[in-house]
């Protein structure tokens, strides 16, 4: 009896004393559940209808004017409660709730992003190789180029015209569009190419998206085929060749968002990173009431490429807006921006028991175990990380225990394995407290990632009590 009653005690000691990290499914009430299964069924529909930051801006300002946001007046004074927002250049936009608390207290930010690895058409695209026709491409972002092979693609993006018009192309998805592909070599002919290291099984030159096949009815002309879909192309949009040396085309996967597994508790993308984090972050600041302090929710572009760019959060639109919006209500631009808190909103990799060789399993997220809260990233020895201080860190481990998230903590990989980077260290330049707050992604910069719903309506709930804490 006493040997068991030590145990009991060392049990009590072991329950207080080391960590306590559930899977959310052995904790969330099935009342949680559900909503988190409903919270994801509206994330579905944002990843079929935004598989590019172009589309991604244009679903956000829809579903922020169905909510009373209306578009930034500069300088107009907005009292507490107003709604807002800001696009910038089509490929960026920032969302805002004026709160109750000067401005010189600071502002609550969460940024993601909403681009992602894809292929990109370069700008003298379509040739002619043996009676096919073929679009020449560049990738953008990191990516497994092998896994882009043989699977359907659409193409989505804008032509500007030699006079200026603006077209916009959106093909592959309609069940009665075509699609496209990139081909690959069968087994039985490919000894040479299994030979190659394996970044190079498929070279950057080989992902040329096969486009048509039958050829313009005239005996007196060389490049048939290329002449038919050029033809096609002017009847459809009324384009020339020269035409796409001012677009901007990408081609994604053509399947849509879906449920995975027997219990329907993951969801299968193209697109989430990292738009796992941009929607939840995005239903947040809609879903924001009156807050204490201003919230903002920015959804940037060119992550995936290192932020630069006007578009990306490396340049100077954010703090500017923020600037603005300070200089217009009477306060210290320098005093708001050094005031503020971020949550970065970005993905981080969930642990894939089928290869565990690459993290160490202590220090990695796992699925259904919630939001993942990431100090540093970076690669080896912490290159291109803000890692944040221990006392944000407590700040937000606090807040997102005060108010019932399930969360866990993360980083990107073994020490020397590789690693990453994402925008916190840009927000982290302008002095401003930041630390990741993103979503474990199985198969992350795939065409088809995996994520976990519970983790998802998690992240919803550490956005809004972030915008929403006293």
């Amino acid at each position: 009896m006493e040997k068991k009653e030590e145990k009991s005690k060392a049990k009590k000691l072991k329950d207080k004393l080391f960590s306590n990290s559930k899977n959310s499914g052995l904790i969330m009430s099935d009342e949680e559940i559900a909503k988190a299964d409903k919270f994801c069924e509206g994330y579905k529909k944002f990843l079929n209808s935004a598989k590019t930051e172009r589309e991604a801006v244009i679903e956000a300002v829809k579903l922020a004017k169905k909510k009373g946001f209306a578009e930034y007046e500069y300088g107009k004074k907005y009292k507490a409660g107003d709604k807002f927002y800001y696009v910038n250049r089509k490929k960026a936009v920032i969302l805002g709730v004026m709160g109750k608390k000067p401005l010189s207290e600071g502002v609550r930010i969460a940024v993601a992003h909403i681009d992602s690895p894809r292929i990109d058409l370069k700008q003298h695209p379509l040739y002619e190789a043996d009676e096919l026709a073929l679009f020449k491409t560049h990738y953008y972002g990191g990516i497994k180029k092998y896994q882009w092979t043989t699977i359907p693609l659409s193409l989505h993006g804008v032509i500007i015209k030699a006079d200026g018009e603006e077209v916009t192309v959106n093909i592959g998805e309609d069940k009665n569009d075509p699609v496209f592909c990139i081909t690959d070599l069968l087994p039985h002919l490919a000894t040479e190419q299994m030979k190659r290291p394996a970044p190079a099984i498929v070279k950057g030159e080989e992902l040329n998206v096969l486009i048509g096949s039958r050829p313009f009815r005239d005996d007196d002309i060389s490049e048939k085929v290329k002449l038919n879909i050029m033809s096609i192309l002017n009847e459809k949009y009324g384009i020339v060749e020269d035409d796409f040396i001012s677009a901007e085309l990408e081609a994604v996967p053509a399947f849509g968002a879906a449920d995975v597994g027997f219990d329907r508790s993951l969801v299968g993308s193209y697109g989430q990173d990292d738009r796992v984090c941009a929607y939840p972050a995005l239903e947040a600041i809609l879903d924001c009431k009156t807050p204490e302090k201003t919230a903002l929710t920015v959804l940037t572009d060119k992550e995936e490429t290192g932020s630069d760019g006007n578009t990306g959060l490396n340049s100077s639109y954010l703090p500017y807006f923020i600037f603005d919006l300070a200089k217009t209500h009477g306060f210290d631009e320098r005093q708001v921006i050094s005031n503020s808190e971020c949550l970065s909103a970005d993905v981080n990799a969930a642990y894939d028991p089928t290869f565990p060789e690459p993290t160490e399993k202590n220090n990695a997220a796992h699925m259904n175990y919630g939001i993942c809260v990431t100090k540093f990233t970076g690669s080896r020895g912490k290159s291109g990380t803000s890692d944040a201080s221990a006392e944000f860190v407590a700040r937000v481990r606090m807040l997102l225990d005060k108010n019932g998230v399930i969360w866990q903590t993360g980083e990107l990989g073994k020490v020397d394995a590789g690693g990453g980077g994402t925008v916190a260290q840009f927000v982290a330049n302008l002095n401003i407290d930041v630390i990741d707050v993103g979503v474990p992604v199985l198969s992350m910069h795939a065409p088809f990632e995996i994520t976990a719903k519970n983790d998802i309506y998690n992240g919803y709930k550490a956005f809004l009590c972030f915008f929403e804490d006293k």
